[in-house]
């Protein structure tokens, strides 16, 4: 269940979700099957089979339709969720999953081990395009000794071997056994397990789920999620506060200042927390300008990380400095920083041969201006106010910076997977074990492969294998520790910002219980009382 996706160990958060809602005093009512959760989002998934799907509006709704194995508690504990229980060898190397029986697609056909070895397959099949298939690469052997049980036997200690096994994997069988999987309608129209079934998905405006009666956890008291696409955050804020949506993600200038009225204290439920995820800025490293890690570093020393903090976030996150997140057992507070100094900045850059020679303004070297463009995905006011100070702060020392906001899935597909680029804004969403294999790992620089910025250091490779081939928890922790302290010193990312998440919900859905993963891990649990409710849905 490791997940790293395009925004998207056992590691502990020490701060504790919030919540603002005049709500909190009211005593519970029965909860009641019923209504419509709108719920609004910058982007469109791209595709529903969460092995193929690299960023997270994909995986949301994926999410609501497939389920894996197992999937982590909300004290980050690894519970079951299609496995009913596991053994796990002492030595670490063999898992044996057993299977809850009686659970069905929603189809009607049964689920059992044969759909679980049929999507392992699937995935370690060469032809699957596929960001994810390293995991399963690790496996010797898997087999069925019978229906309701799934086994699999590593050659080596394999660190997230049992979180692996979430929601990427399993898939019907009797639907896509002989086809392949990439061209199959079942891209947009999936078959899954999960508390919801697609119902229609309408290309640019909606995606509509609609519960699953028989859910094996029990049925979804919200009748429908309606993920409908609104690019502009502040239109789609305007829906929200018109009644056309339930719930969105605030900007942090929304969160702080927008909904502070009486009408969203009285009407929706605010929460804030930290989630497992960063914003940075890769550098394509094959790029001339790019390729002298001095580059990469003035530029960071020209940028500051505090000032996007409280100008873009309104002070709702903390500035980056690796791939993990604070109090997080992996995170190292000791790596180097680049404190903001553009009399540092400039000599690095006067050293790598960037000089002013015609006074007007601009770096250049062998006859060349320094200019780059920096990409980000249209409808993210953050990454574009991010690359917007970005762009001034390197203007005072000698850099032109473009920027071009781009559609997500046009932004993904053709330049990110295809490399035309130069400089990109993204966020990833981490999961919780440490491991980044395919990040960072020299190998994982193929199209459809998270290694985009084509990062090749030996020793990152070597520490990375090492990671993920010990249970030890110490060594673990030292072989992350150096890889942080690599990557501050190359610095192929610039790492950013920690973002808090910042959700409103109507106040007439119950059942919500923030916790360190969010909000939403309870989604089937949540309900609006009969009296409150807004949409009369026959199912």
């Amino acid at each position: 269940m490791k997940q790293l996706y395009l925004v998207l160990l056992i590691a502990m958060l020490f701060v504790a979700a919030s919540q603002q809602s005049v709500t909190s005093s009211e005593k519970p009512e029965q909860a009641t099957y019923g209504d419509a959760l709108i719920a609004g989002s910058i982007g469109e998934p791209s595709i529903l089979i969460p092995m193929l799907a690299g960023d997270s509006a994909s995986h949301e709704v994926a999410g609501l339709v497939f389920n894996g194995l197992v999937k982590y508690d909300t004290d980050l504990s690894v519970i079951g969720d299609l496995a009913d229980s596991w053994d796990i060898s002492p030595d670490g190397l063999v898992i044996t999953f057993h299977l809850k029986k009686g659970v069905k697609w929603t189809d009607g056909v049964e689920f059992t081990a044969e759909d679980i070895m049929f999507g392992y397959k699937t995935i370690i099949d060469e032809k699957t395009p596929t960001p994810y298939k390293e995991d399963y690469l690790q496996v010797k052997k898997a087999e069925m000794p019978d229906r309701y049980t799934f086994r699999v036997i590593y050659e080596k200690p394999f660190a997230p071997a049992l979180t692996t096994w979430g929601s990427l994997i399993v898939l019907p069988k009797h639907l896509l056994e002989g086809k392949d999987i990439t061209k199959t309608e079942f891209t947009r129209n999936p078959i899954g397990l999960g508390p919801y079934k697609l119902l229609r998905w309408s290309p640019g405006q909606e995606v509509v789920l609609e519960s699953n009666k028989d859910y094996f956890e029990g049925r979804p008291y919200i009748s429908r999620y309606v993920y409908k696409i609104i690019p502009d955050p502040a239109t789609m804020f305007l829906e929200l506060h018109a009644g056309s949506i339930d719930m969105m993600g605030l900007t942090p200038i929304q969160y702080t200042k927008q909904t502070s009225t009486d009408f969203y204290k009285e009407n929706f439920q605010k929460f804030r927390y930290p989630v497992f995820s960063y914003t940075y800025m890769g550098f394509n490293l094959k790029h001339p300008w790019f390729k002298d890690k001095r580059v990469r570093q003035a530029i960071a020393h020209a940028i500051d990380k505090s000032e996007i903090v409280d100008v873009v976030l309104f002070g709702l996150g903390s500035p980056a400095t690796g791939p993990y997140v604070p109090n997080t057992w992996p995170y190292n507070p000791h790596v180097r920083k680049y404190e903001y100094s553009l009399d540092k900045a400039r000599n690095l850059l006067k050293d790598a041969g960037w000089v002013d020679r015609d006074g007007d303004g601009i770096l250049e070297k062998d006859g060349k201006p320094f200019e780059f463009s920096i990409l980000t995905n249209q409808g993210n006011s953050l990454r574009m106010n991010t690359a917007t100070i970005i762009q001034w702060r390197l203007a005072k020392i000698g850099i032109k910076v473009n920027i071009r906001a781009i559609e997500w899935s046009t932004f993904i597909n053709e330049f990110v997977d295809k490399r035309r680029f130069e400089a990109v804004i993204l966020g990833w969403s981490i999961g919780i074990d440490p491991d980044q294999y395919d990040i960072w790992y020299s190998g994982k620089t193929r199209e459809k492969e998270f290694n985009f910025v084509s990062f090749n250091n030996k020793e990152v490779d070597d520490l990375l294998e090492q990671g993920r081939r010990t249970f030890d928890i110490e060594k673990r922790k030292k072989y992350y520790y150096r890889i942080q302290e690599i990557l501050a010193e190359e610095v192929p990312y610039i790492f950013l910002y920690v973002p808090d998440a910042t959700p409103i919900v109507h106040s007439r859905f119950k059942g919500i219980k923030p916790t360190t993963i969010g909000i939403s891990y309870n989604l089937h649990k949540w309900y609006v009382p009969e009296r409150l409710q807004k949409h009369r849905i026959e199912q």
